[in-house]
């Protein structure tokens, strides 16, 4: 199955159409997001991690399932919140009726869809693809209303309910600053001092564990589980992180630990994607 999905990125665009492009980035960013090991507590090409209703398959289903959503929200980037909204609620019920019911995207349809979205605004008015501005053209376009909005009733918004702190909501109508001031650096820093994206990708990935308030970990592990995640992170990334020798052995040990107390920080993994997706937009010619 994951042979499949690299072939229908490959696809040129005839002619030239930036909402595809979009499209298509954005579900590499989840697929590259996915094929990440190691990637602790997270489902991945070798197991399940935290996970037993879940699995790789599912992953590639809820894919597919999406594949339509980002060029359609791209090319809505002018609309108000409440049309975007509803493409995602769309897109939420395609990706339900690929799973079985189970949840495995909807904070990356909330936040990539946002960001392709805010993308496919500035394609539209001649405005450059650069991470930081499409980040608070999110905030400067769409930031009240995703405040006044109701919260989706989900175990994410009890968790933040009962533990406090902010949510995905909150991040987005602020500009995404973790992806602008942690998440981008780590990934960009590590290409610069001769990483391959992979290594980019665990980096990006453990500097987002190390400040996300995660609620995918508040919901399963409570604070003292989100305190734990965060110091284990920080150690890593101080003691040299993807540039330590050992960096793929501590990450695997960390895997297994996470497994273990069934944490998954789900809400890192998310911003990850955004994270790629965000510095290929870049790249584009």
């Amino acid at each position: 199955m994951n042979m499949m999905l690299p072939s229908i990125l490959e696809q040129p665009d005839a002619p030239r159409d930036l909402s595809r492009t979009i499209g298509r980035l954005a579900i590499r960013a989840l697929y590259t997001e996915l094929a990440l090991y190691p990637k602790p507590g997270l489902v991945s090409p070798i197991d399940n991690g935290a996970h037993d209703d879940m699995t790789m398959a599912t992953f590639m289903r809820s894919l597919f399932s999406l594949r339509s959503y980002f060029p359609q929200v791209a090319s809505a980037g002018e609309s108000d919140f409440a049309r975007l909204q509803q493409l995602g609620i769309d897109a939420e019920r395609r990706m339900m009726a690929a799973t079985g019911g189970i949840n495995t995207h909807r904070g990356a349809i909330f936040n990539l869809g946002l960001l392709s979205a805010a993308a496919g605004y500035r394609v539209s008015n001649n405005l450059p693809l650069d991470a930081n501005t499409i980040c608070q053209t999110v905030a400067d376009l769409w930031g009240a209303d995703i405040l006044a909005s109701e919260p989706v009733d989900s175990n994410g918004s009890r968790a933040l309910a009962r533990h406090g702190g902010d949510g995905a909501r909150q991040q987005a109508a602020g500009g995404y600053a973790v992806l602008r001031e942690v998440a981008l650096p780590a990934f960009q820093d590590t290409l610069q001092q001769g990483g391959i994206r992979t290594a980019a990708s665990l980096q990006s990935f453990f500097a987002i564990m190390s400040v996300l308030n995660d609620t995918n970990i508040l919901h399963r592990a409570g604070r003292d589980g989100l305190d734990y995640v965060q110091k284990e992170a920080r150690d890593f990334l101080s003691s040299g992180g993807v540039f330590a020798r050992d960096h793929l052995a501590r990450a695997t040990d960390l895997h297994r630990a996470f497994c273990a107390h069934r944490i998954s920080p789900g809400g890192a993994a998310d911003l990850l994607s955004c994270t790629i997706f965000l510095h290929d937009l870049e790249a584009l010619p």
